[in-house]
């Protein structure tokens, strides 16, 4: 078995030399742990696991994976990533909130579990930040609205113009696209036939094959089949134009007030010691800094959002105060998908 002695001796002997390496011995067995430069006393002790609520390969799991890869090196502990996939990461936040906040039980969150979901679900099945220590804002994953090349589109005017012989695809219940779509046509009195999906990769896979002639994905699934000609973007939803996307208005722009985007975040159980909870940010930060962590946003398609836990709690509770009189003003169902 591995003490945090042995594992301590080790990391040191990289650096060190002999007679180093025995003082961070005498050190870690006195309780004392200096891998990564730790600022709280005894933390972390093993291995910080970050849970992910969807599956591997996707977006949030991508993220995880990389702030997990920076964290590690910096605390000098292994950080795993665990997916637990269901109900749009509902079942994951809920089985690691209720953990000991303890600082080794981490959950990457998207804000639509928090700021669109709830208003999809029952008030038993919502999550909410109640329980969870927000630690670091991380990223911005941006939607579109595309159009099928065979469609004719090339604005969203086009589209409004077409308006009752719409077809457009709609990508799962409680999702920021799905909130996005509905909110911009309510306000621009666009009606035509909706055709349901459970994700934004087979809504953006009918698109390409026009089976609909419209639907809202995230910029990173799409921006290869715009790229190719093989659909044409009309808005992007977030509130100032993309990065990689410069010459695509916005809705806003457009005269919409539909602002939405992915965001992401790291927190843990309530609750969490303040010298803990400020360790973690410390190495949060110093993955978020490498230049590894940086050239996985770009070539991700992810516009930097890194804010502290305090104001991501502030924003995603404006966001949802936002989304629910949005959809409240426009007489808008999410549970209907």
């Amino acid at each position: 078995m591995t003490t945090p002695a042995d594992r301590t001796l080790r990391t040191r002997r990289a650096f060190l030399g002999a007679g180093a390496a025995f003082a961070a011995l005498t050190l870690a067995a006195c309780g004392g742990n200096v891998a990564g430069g730790s600022d709280a006393d005894g933390f972390p002790s093993g291995p910080v696991t970050i849970t992910v609520g969807q599956d591997a390969g996707g977006s949030t799991d991508l993220i995880a994976r990389a702030v997990a890869e920076g964290m590690a090196e910096d605390l000098g502990e292994s950080v795993p990533v665990v997916n637990r996939a269901g109900a749009n990461g509902a079942l994951a936040t809920e089985e690691v909130a209720a953990k000991p906040a303890d600082g080794h039980e981490l959950i990457l969150l998207n804000a639509s579990l928090i700021t669109i979901t709830p208003l999809a679900v029952s008030e038993d099945e919502a999550v909410s930040l109640d329980d969870l220590e927000v630690l670091k804002g991380l990223s911005q994953d941006d939607y579109v609205l595309l159009a099928s090349a065979e469609s004719g589109f090339e604005t969203f005017d086009d589209l409004k113009a077409a308006s009752g012989d719409v077809t457009y695809g709609t990508t799962g219940v409680g999702t920021g696209s799905q909130l996005a779509q509905a909110v911009l046509f309510a306000q621009a009195d666009v009606e035509g036939t909706a055709v349901p999906f459970d994700s934004g990769s087979p809504a953006l896979t009918a698109v390409v094959g026009d089976q609909v002639q419209v639907a809202t994905v995230q910029l990173g699934e799409a921006k290869p089949q715009i790229d190719a000609g093989k659909v044409v973007p009309l808005l992007a939803f977030s509130a100032e134009r993309n990065q990689f996307l410069p010459d695509v208005p916005t809705a806003v722009e457009e005269g919409y007030d539909v602002p939405v985007s992915q965001y992401r975040a790291v927190a843990a159980p309530k609750g969490l010691p303040e010298d803990v909870k400020a360790r973690l940010v410390k190495s949060i930060d110093a993955a978020i800094a490498t230049d590894t962590y940086q050239e996985f946003n770009e070539n991700n398609l992810l516009t930097p959002h890194e804010i502290s836990g305090e104001e991501v709690t502030a924003e995603w509770t404006e966001l949802a105060e936002k989304y629910q009189a949005l959809t409240d003003e426009y007489d808008i169902s999410l549970a209907e998908g």
